[in-house]
């Protein structure tokens, strides 16, 4: 098979390298990828996310036999339904499916109306509104911006100036059409779930966690995730399958009945509350960093469980459970506010197969040139969480990182 993977991350190496593994497949190319998938044989495209038209053109001039959509922007622009209309296809939910992760409120309501565990909530489109309520809320709460966000549109606030600055700073971002979702605060361990699904078929992943907190001890402010790993001792395989029969498949079947079928990746981010779990946020795609944690983990071949999905055959999917992998993110000073770009520096060539480089916001490898606030992910695979540590951790202090940002916890917090 040729596949053609969208986007540029982490979490598209991790996609692209994981599907090249496969002896059903002969090419992967990437759009736009980065150099640092070149050096895996992954082929770069000089094609943009956005550029539905040319991606069409290029997969049909290729004869690709399926292309698979990492990033949430070209999922919420409609890519898939643009690829259905032009015969092509393409992994991922359809536009309207898309809104689980697009529109905060729609997701909120999804779950209110089919009784799906979340946190109470409140939604506003008046800044003076949601001051006023904050007051009377208690502490910590949430806010959230309703719509696209990439991962960073929410604020956890300790304190009342706190939550106001959040609310205060959303409605100023936009043109007064601003939604809100003001949200209790939920509290016990995260983890998060995978479930690839085609036409009602479905494949779930061990549980992962990431870092979303900029510095260790899970303080400073919310990050696309600094670190992630897999699977999870703490959370229970009874949990794991609640979590499965009370919120996974009834969100499914919950689509389904409103007429927008979900196809592709949902994530569902879940709490472990002491009332059972419950659910964070949804995302219409694989998480990053999650997926470099999670895919090392799959012992069935990636491409044709995939493939099966697409073809209406079922899979017996096999996890690695008794390894972990961890990562950690290599990110760049000023992240996540104002990321220093053109950082240049090397990182030591990897002779250990149990250590893998995720490449993402980066314009050369050699040296390693930074483009973006997130560079890179160092990945161990190894038979427990410490020995994983020890792994990543003692690489790192090997390395000369100057103007680089990486926490050293990651795994420890819950």
């Amino acid at each position: 098979m040729k596949l053609l993977v969208i986007g540029s991350g982490g979490r598209e190496h991790a996609i692209a390298f994981h599907l090249k593994q496969s002896s059903l497949v002969q090419e992967v190319y990437c759009a736009p990828g980065n150099p640092g998938m070149q050096a895996d044989g992954i082929h770069c495209l000089d094609i943009s996310e956005m550029d539905f038209e040319s991606l069409i053109a290029f997969a049909k001039e290729e004869q690709i036999d399926w292309t698979f959509v990492g990033p949430e922007a070209p999922l919420f622009g409609g890519i898939v339904d643009h690829f259905a209309e032009s015969g092509q296809v393409a992994f991922g939910p359809s536009q309207a499916a898309a809104q689980i992760e697009a529109s905060k409120l729609f997701a909120k309501r999804l779950m209110e109306k089919y009784h799906i565990p979340t946190a109470k909530y409140q939604t506003f489109t008046d800044q003076k509104e949601a001051l006023k309520y904050l007051e009377q809320q208690k502490l910590p709460i949430v806010i959230k911006v309703d719509g696209p966000a990439a991962g960073k549109g929410v604020t956890v606030a300790e304190t009342l100036s706190a939550a106001k600055n959040a609310v205060i700073q959303a409605f100023g971002k936009e043109d007064g059409n601003q939604r809100i979702v003001v949200e209790e605060c939920l509290e016990g361990p995260e983890f998060s779930i995978f479930s690839m699904v085609f036409n009602g078929k479905v494949c779930h992943s061990v549980p992962a966690r990431d870092h979303k907190r900029l510095e260790d001890g899970d303080r400073g402010p919310n990050t696309g995730g600094m670190g992630a790993l897999a699977p999870l001792i703490d959370i229970s395989a009874e949990i794991y399958q609640r979590a499965i029969r009370e919120i996974v498949e009834p969100t499914l079947e919950a689509m389904e009945k409103e007429g927008t079928p979900f196809n592709g990746v949902l994530y569902t981010g879940l709490m472990l509350t002491k009332e059972g779990p419950k659910v964070i946020e949804y995302n219409a795609r694989f998480g990053d960093p999650e997926t470099q944690v999670v895919l090392p983990l799959l012992k069935t071949d990636f491409a044709s469980l995939i493939n099966n999905l697409l073809h209406g055959k079922d899979t017996d999917v096999e996890w690695d459970e008794d390894s972990t992998c961890l990562g950690v993110v290599l990110a760049a000073e000023g992240y996540p506010e104002k990321p220093i770009k053109g950082i240049e520096f090397t990182l030591n060539s990897v002779n250990n197969p149990a250590l893998k480089i995720y490449y993402a916001g980066i314009s050369s490898l050699d040296p390693i040139c930074s483009s973006g606030g997130r560079i890179a992910m160092v990945t161990g695979y190894a038979s427990n969480k410490k020995a994983a540590q020890e792994l990543v951790y003692h690489y790192l202090e090997e390395q000369k990182l100057e103007k680089i940002q990486y926490r050293e916890d990651i795994g420890d917090t819950v």
